[in-house]
């Protein structure tokens, strides 16, 4: 009989049973699957059982949390249920099933647009600081800006401009290699294909619109003319290009002998992909982007745009859910490099601030129970951040309410950005920082607007959560103490039950530590997995923090590790976020099942490099999964730690 006979029997049975089940496959801590119909997944039944630490649906995947074990849980439960377990890229590829064309568009979309958000948002920092250098008068009776009286400023505003340009101006080379490396094709030719939509050589993009069409110049090859036009800061054609190269690249492989591969496959795939986004796909996406920028612009400039500002502040939210709302990158993006500006991105930021404020209403209405407070607070930090699905899929769309009256305030404060015509530099952090990527002139209206986003959201909720929140999901209740045995005529000694003897934890490496919330994850960020803490590496190798027994180890990806020390304390390292994709390209092991190491042995090197190319954070998960009877947990976060050297954690 294996350990969870019973916990696998009830999964199958309450996951709708064999036939319900298209892939399943499993890594560090989760079982992933794919179901033909995922409604018939009983999602409250499947969280009461005892080995199930929690449920979430992402990308098309019905995951189920399991922890440490899960690898011994996955073989009984393939075993049982008489199905083959398969690799992550065939469940992957297998959730796309469950994705209608749309949902697939935006989930490709989104993977282009993820490695690339970290650069917006600097640059929309960037340009912000540099607004308030030199485009805001506050001196000498607000005639003059900083750059204007002091020439360190002066300086200062000229050099922040090179980033800003790098960033905005050459956004096509970021586009163009995201989508090589998405799509697994030659990432250098993405990189190259984007220098040449914005070489020196050609007219610059943003110079078009006043640029005499005789004065153009252009490609004389005798029987046609072409325009030598750069496409500085343009989305759509960037991502047209991108996908010309990478078919053609995929093609001449095709079809090309292995051993010319490496000079005929380049060359066949770039030079056309280049003259075809010159001639073609570049000047039609130039007009498809000019075109979607339009029509956004006139919702948000018309007579009706209050009415456009309360729908889209309404729904925001819910769009987000669906992961529709990753074409609104693509379309601010758009906006800024047409119209030196974007009113969309504000309402965005406010929406994730309502979503937050009701997050903050449940904390103080389940103030009393515990358990509630170890999601809710979190989630409200992150979401005031501008990380909002911890809020939505942990909080606010499981109680309902919450949800709603978030998207209210949230439609509120949209209504206010709009009408008072807030404008942002930029992409910038989507919560409560995100002013600094406001124009300094609208600081005071959008301030207004973040105030109806706090306030509104936060009044509905607990005046609504008041009325409809349980005894029972207010206030946590622990089960009575037995009532105590009749006292035997002839008293027996008792052995008095020893306490648990206290543990210190060592840094697993070098870096800055980190409470989980701030941990892009949900299972970890809202401590599915345990109490813990998170780094930020300055180095490359992973050590053991205490004299263990290796428990678990992920032998293909080797990204993961899960250790037992001698009181049955299990611990789980888990390095980056989402690396298990990265099929251990990168990691080395050196320890396997079974083995046992002292404090300081090393156990995983990594390389920092490789996973900044497969654009995953390098956030290393530390966490305490079975605490076996030690009841108190001090974290010590905020830190620059040292492996060996630095205590980072007490049990007790």
């Amino acid at each position: 009989m294996g350990k969870y006979q019973q916990d696998v029997q009830t999964l199958l049975d309450k996951i709708g049973g064999k036939g319900n089940i298209q892939a399943v496959s499993h890594c560090m801590t989760r079982m992933r699957f794919v179901l033909v119909d995922p409604k018939k997944a009983d999602e409250k039944e499947i969280e009461k059982i005892p080995s199930v630490k929690g449920t979430f649906t992402q990308a098309g995947q019905y995951q189920v949390i399991i922890g440490n074990d899960v690898a011994n849980f996955y073989q009984e439960f393939t075993k049982f249920a008489g199905i083959e377990g398969v690799s992550k890229d065939a469940v992957k590829s297998a959730a796309k099933t469950n994705q209608n064309p749309l949902q697939r568009i935006m989930g490709a979309l989104g993977e282009i647009f993820a490695p690339i958000i970290p650069a917006l948002i600097c640059g929309g920092l960037v340009l912000g600081f540099r607004n308030i250098i030199g485009e805001v008068d506050l001196l000498n009776g607000r005639t003059q800006s900083l750059a204007d009286v002091s020439q360190f400023w002066a300086g200062m505003y000229s050099f922040l401009w090179l980033i800003g340009e790098a960033i905005f101006h050459f956004l096509p080379v970021g586009i163009t290699w995201s989508i090589t490396k998405k799509m697994g094709t030659t990432q250098i030719l993405g990189i190259v294909l984007g220098l040449t939509l914005i070489s020196p050589q050609l007219l610059n993009g943003f110079s078009v619109a006043t640029t005499p069409a005789s004065e153009i110049p252009v490609w004389d090859f005798g029987f046609a003319q072409v325009q030598m036009i750069g496409y500085q800061g343009q989305v759509v054609a960037a991502i047209m290009a991108g996908f010309v190269l990478v078919y053609l690249e995929k093609f001449f492989k095709k079809i090309c002998p292995e051993v010319v591969s490496m000079v005929v496959v380049p060359f066949c795939a770039l030079v056309p992909a280049v003259l075809i986004a010159h001639t073609v796909v570049g000047p039609i996406g130039w007009k498809i982007g000019d075109f979607i920028a339009n029509i956004v612009n006139m919702g948000l400039a018309s007579n009706f745009k209050l009415v456009f500002a309360a729908l889209f502040g309404l729904f925001y939210a819910p769009i987000v859910m669906t992961g529709l709302h990753h074409m609104t990158n693509a379309i601010d993006s758009q906006l800024v490099n047409t119209y030196g500006g974007t009113n969309l991105w504000p309402m965005i930021a406010l929406s994730n601030i309502a979503q937050g404020s009701a997050v903050l209403a449940m904390s103080f209405l389940q103030k009393r129970n515990e358990r509630a407070q170890q999601v809710n607070i979190p989630a409200c930090i992150s979401c005031y951040l501008g990380v909002t699905e911890p809020a939505l899929f942990g909080v606010n769309l499981k109680y309902g309410f919450p949800l709603v009256c978030g998207m209210i305030g949230s439609a509120c404060g949209a209504v206010i950005s709009i009408g008072t015509g807030v404008t942002a530099i930029s992409i910038g952090v989507g919560g409560l920082p995100g002013i600094l990527s406001i124009f300094p002139e609208y600081w005071g209206k959008f301030l207004l607007a973040m105030a109806a986003a706090i306030v509104v959201p936060f009044v509905l909720t607990y005046i609504v959560g008041s009325r409809k929140l349980s005894r029972e999901d207010r206030v946590l209740e622990t089960a009575p103490a037995a009532a105590p045995a009749a006292e035997p005529s002839a008293p027996a000694a008792v052995e008095a039950p020893s306490e648990t003897a206290s543990i210190t934890l060592q840094a697993v490496c070098d870096g800055h530590t980190l409470p989980l919330s701030e941990v892009p994850d949900d299972v970890f960020s809202k401590g599915v997995m345990g109490e813990g803490i998170a780094f930020e590496p300055t180095g490359d190798t992973i050590y053991a923090p205490a004299d263990a027994t290796v428990s678990v180890v992920m032998e293909d990806s080797r990204h993961a590790c899960g250790l037992q020390l001698a009181d049955g304390t299990e611990l789980l390292i888990h390095i980056g976020v989402d690396t298990v994709d990265m099929k251990g390209d990168g990691f080395t092991l050196f320890v396997h099942e079974g083995d046992h190491v002292k404090t300081g042995d090393k156990l995983i090197s990594f390389s920092p490099e490789k996973i900044a190319a497969a654009g995953h954070p390098k956030t290393t998960v530390f966490i305490v999964t079975e605490p076996a009877g030690h009841t108190n947990m001090m974290f010590h976060t905020g830190i620059d730690a040292k492996h060996g050297e630095t205590a980072i954690a007490e049990l007790s």
